[in-house]
């Protein structure tokens, strides 16, 4: 075996260095700056640590902080590292468990010793990671045999490290990592040189919770530390000035200064609507109404509850049983206290999703050939058991209605329906006001129905056709995901950007040859003989539920005035006014618009402010003045000043304002 290797560098330059070199090594060859700037390295697209020997030919990428993703994994993992080396530092007796990068930075579950944590420990901590980092502790990859591990753990008191080191399979390589000489996590890696490579002044701890071992409610609870991690203070700014602007706009906290809606423990999970905020979904609905009215769909309306055999038979019952609410078929017993199923009893489901239902519409008579496409949809409430914990406001509830759609095309017709799709898609985000959005390809998962023939067609029909649709560029993200389709589909992603630049995936569509099999879904071609339907699944809200919650953070709950709740409101200065602010309400009113009315005995400054918490996107101000005028004073929500104007003036310009935007 030769002592050199050849390691092919992004350029296309091949090195010969001896076996065993370091890409850290290579780093420092190139320049010193390289070598200083480095922080990992990407072994034949594996990331690794830069200390990580070379054993054999390969291709290399040295990591800096201009591969922000890779940059940004290392630097929250190290942080949690640090944060758990700190919390023993701080705090003997503690044992430790995991700490996984998040999405916006990184969390560790502990085992205090003596009492949980609390948030008044926390500028303690972050104190002591600070040393941690400031003292450049080398972070060392060491490979340990498993019993000698395991020792280790049970030797220290690390009880949980000594469990899960015991159950991870045989002939799994454990290594763990070593700060400095002293501390050490088992952790598959890879990790930064040293802790010096973090920027202290680039993380914040946020806050406490508590966490079950392993995430079973069975297991011990744990104290969980949250924090959030950036590659410089710059970035860290930016993301709390994010945080605090999200607060802001928080949709439970601006529902309430709204009345738009509330939440309850009698029904976990589901919302009450107050008129203000069902006045929002009554003006989605009928929007997406008219969009799929224009686009040839046909609306239908199908069961809540339906017998488990079909669920069963679409593979639901397998997939997705434990969301699914399940209720016995049968008369409640009257003579016995609390609820008894008998075990005769023959199952239903309420149905966590449209499509199996829109099946059985299609199998009603005979389909042809000349019938497809045929576009079903359903604005259809559905109903998945989440776990309390998992719920959150309007962004994840049990009971939703989707704005769902099923299309029954042949072969052929697959790419232009996928097409229009992502042309009414399109329109109806920007009406919305989503200027910019991604588009994602979700690839087949390793457990999945139907063939790799089957898979292969399915993506190569939705990638050509967000191809021919021209939105398979940068521009919007296109990106492939492998392994995140359904059980039954790949599908496209819609992930809108609001105004503050977060992501929400939305919209989807799935090519599925699947279920229309299992459901035994046919039509009659052109050759006279039984051919099955691709059954394309399709959503642009996704649910209203969510997407309004959606929309009230993007707009800061200030809704364009054909979404607002109350469009407009005549406040009146004086008493004397009061007649003649009644008179514009009505005539706003005749002209289309939901206006109020608010003459009481209170300062206007007073009325101004209370308006404005309440998001009402139009202030009419009269007094004496404007009624022997005939004029108003407008005060827009969010700008200085007012506009006196006549009140055939303001009508028009509201009315104009107060159109849908498919409508204008």
């Amino acid at each position: 075996m030769s002592d050199l290797i050849h390691i092919t560098l992004p350029d296309g330059s091949v090195r010969d260095v001896p076996r065993g070199t370091t890409p850290g090594e290579i780093a420092a060859a190139i320049g010193p700056g390289l070598a200083k700037a480095a922080l990992a390295a990407r072994v034949d697209g594996e990331l690794r640590d830069l200390v990580r020997p070379l054993e054999r030919d390969a291709s290399l990428a040295l990591v800096t902080a201009r591969d922000e993703a890779d940059a940004l994994e290392l630097a929250r993992h190290d942080y949690a590292h640090v944060l758990a080396e700190a919390v023993q530092s701080l705090f003997p007796g503690t044992q430790i468990t995991f700490g996984p990068a998040t999405e916006d930075g990184f969390y560790y579950d502990f085992a205090p010793k003596d009492r949980p944590f609390t948030e008044e420990d926390l500028p303690a901590i972050e104190a002591e990671m600070r040393r941690i980092i400031a003292a450049d502790k080398p972070l060392v990859r060491e490979v340990w045999p498993r019993e000698k591990l395991i020792a280790r753990w049970r030797e220290q008191g690390e009880t949980f490290k000594a469990e899960w080191a015991a159950e991870l399979p045989e002939g799994e390589e454990l290594t763990v990592y070593r700060s400095g000489s002293d501390w050490l996590d088992m952790c598959r890696g890879p990790h930064l040189p040293s802790t010096g490579k973090l920027d202290p002044q680039a993380f914040k701890l946020t806050r406490v919770s508590g966490a079950y071992w392993r995430g079973d409610q069975k297991n011990a609870m744990l104290s969980r530390i949250y924090g959030t991690g950036w590659l410089n203070k710059k970035q860290l700014d930016a993301h709390l000035t994010r945080l605090e602007e999200a607060a802001k706009r928080d949709h439970r906290r601006l529902a309430q200064e709204m009345d738009l809606f509330h939440l309850q423990p009698e029904a976990h999970g589901s919302v009450f609507w107050h008129p203000k905020g069902y006045i929002v979904w009554r003006e989605l609905e009928a929007y997406m109404r008219r969009a799929i009215d224009a686009a040839g769909y046909k609306e239908v309306k199908t069961p809540q509850i339906m017998d488990a055999r079909q669920w069963e038979q679409s593979g639901h019952w397998g997939k997705y049983r434990e969301n699914m609410f399940v209720i016995p078929d049968e008369v409640p017993n009257t003579e016995d206290e609390g609820p008894v199923v008998s075990a005769e009893a023959d199952w239903m489901a309420l149905k966590p999703m449209n499509c199996p239902a829109h099946v059985l519409i299609f199998r009603q008579g005979i389909k042809s050939y000349r019938d497809l496409p045929l576009r079903i949809y359903e604005n259809g409430c559905c109903h998945r058991n989440e776990p309390h914990g998992a719920l959150h406001g309007l962004m994840r509830v049990r009971q939703f209605t989707q704005d769902d759609a099923h299309i029954f095309c042949r072969e052929d017709q697959i790419v232009d329906e996928v097409r229009n799709f992502c042309a009414l898609a399109d329109r109806i985000y920007k009406d919305l006001g989503f200027e910019r959005y991604s588009i994602k390809l979700a690839l087949r998962p390793d457990k999945r129905f139907g063939t790799d023939e089957m898979w292969d067609k399915a993506e190569a029909e939705l990638r050509d056709a967000v191809a021919k649709a021209g939105l398979a560029t940068d521009e919007y993200g296109w990106e492939e995901l492998p392994g995140e389709g359904a059980f039954y589909a790949p599908k496209l992603e819609w992930h809108l950007t609001d105004a503050i630049g977060r992501t929400w995936q939305v919209g989807t569509i799935q090519s599925d040859r699947v279920l229309p099999d299992r459901l035994d879904a046919a039509y009659v071609g052109e050759d006279g003989a039984k051919h099955r339907p691709v059954m394309l699944h399709r959503a642009i809200f996704g649910s209203y539920e969510r997407f309004i919650g959606i929309l009230i953070e993007h707009y800061a709950g200030r809704f364009p005035l054909w979404l607002a709740p109350v469009q407009a409101v005549v406040a009146t200065i004086v008493s004397d006014a009061d007649e003649y602010g009644h008179a514009v309400v009505e005539k706003l009113t005749a002209a289309g618009l939901r206006a109020e009315a608010d003459t009481r005995n209170e300062k206007i400054n007073y009325k101004v402010r209370e308006h404005s918490l309440a998001k009402v996107p139009a202030l009419l101000v009269v007094g004496k003045r404007e009624a022997e005028e005939g004029t108003v004073a407008i005060r827009r929500l969010g700008q200085e000043g007012q506009q006196v104007v006549p009140l055939d003036e303001a009508l028009a310009r509201l009315r104009e304002e107060a159109t849908p935007p498919d409508l204008r």
